[in-house]
This record gives structure tokens, sequence and C-alpha cells, in this order.
């Protein structure tokens, strides 16, 4: 049986990223959860030495529990773009850089896809809920649409501004931040997390 979360415990967000700790924080909000980050608490960054997003997402939160022995939180996410077979992917965050300079990644991964027809892309992301003595539940989410040159829009981060989620007219960079929510991979993520841990 999941083990769940009750209103006022203790979660640690196993993330030094903060576009992303901001999303999660607003995801977890409605729950009355006490959040803090892995980077708050001075935690390290582990090595992402997995082959796939939900091995990556068990060891960030895996580490942050051990780490402050309390129940942490983490996502792996990425982008991948069908014209170069999945890429960037798990690597998504190493394209930007040491600095984290995604508007170079993004020029990266347009150059590498050329002016071909194939545009299809997806964000996927998985989420690690870990317990201090090493039990961990997961769950993952992806969104379809694809890619758009030039990038559009200030809001997100990563790679979200030359996304076009399937039937939509804005880029993930475009949308109102309840709006990404709603249909983002990260929130299709959360959903299920929300059910198995918070319900």
């Amino acid at each position: 049986m999941a083990r769940t979360l009750q209103p006022g415990s203790k979660l640690v967000v196993a993330t030094h990223n903060p576009g992303k700790l901001r999303e999660i924080v607003d995801l977890l909000r409605p729950f009355q959860v006490d959040v803090t980050s892995a980077g708050a608490l001075g935690l390290p960054e582990p090595d992402e030495t997995a082959s796939d997003f939900v091995g990556n997402a068990r060891i960030k939160a895996l580490a942050a529990a051990r780490g402050s022995t309390l129940p942490a939180l983490a996502d792996d996410s990425g982008f991948c773009v069908a014209a170069l077979g999945g890429a960037p992917g798990v690597h998504s965050a190493r394209w930007a850089g040491p600095e984290k300079d995604f508007s170079t990644a993004m020029a990266r991964v347009r150059e590498q896809m050329g002016d071909g027809p194939e545009q299809r892309a997806w964000f996927v992301a998985a989420l690690c809920l870990a317990w201090p003595d090493g039990a961990t539940q997961t769950f993952a989410g992806r969104v379809d649409g694809e890619t758009v040159w030039p990038p559009r829009g200030q809001r997100g981060f990563g790679y979200d501004p030359m996304f076009l989620p399937r039937g939509g007219t804005l880029t993930f960079g475009e949308m109102e931040p309840l709006d990404k929510h709603a249909v983002s991979h990260r929130a299709r993520a959360f959903a299920q997390f929300v059910a198995a841990c918070l319900g």
C-alpha cells in the first residue's frame, strides 16, 4: 500500500532548479505540505547516472531523503525531439551547459534538426517520492506536440518557448502558469502522485 503525506508533513523537493521548484511548489500549494528544497538545505546534487527519467528521479529523491531524513520528491524531466531520435531526452539539462543557458540548448536542438518536415516533440516527467528508509514510489507523465522556431514566450523555463502542445496555439513559454499546469507532463505525473500519496 502506498505511503501518504498528511497535511502539515515536511517534504523536500529534490531540486536546485528554481523554475522546476516554482512549478512543483505551485502544484503542492493546495495540499498544505511544508515544502523546502534540496538547494535550500545545502544538499549536494547527485550524479544522474540512470538511462531513463524514472531512474534519475529515483536517484535524486533517495539522495535528498537520506540527506535530510525527510520524505523527498524529485522530478526528472526532459525534452524529446523525434528528428533527433528522442534527444536531448535525459540529457536535456546537459545540453544547456554548465551555465544552464537554455537559449543555447534550444539553438542546438534547432541546428541539429535542420529544416526537415519532422517537427514532433514531447516532454516527459517522472516523479519519485522517496523516504529515508529507501522506499520509493514513481509516477510518469508525457505531453506531445511539436517544435516551433524561433522560440516564443518568456514564461516557463528550459525548452518551454520552443514547444507547442498538440492542439494548442501557445507555446509553454507563452502560457500562463495555471494553463500550463493543466496540461503539462509534470502536471500529469503530479496528478498520479496526488491520487496515490496525497489523497
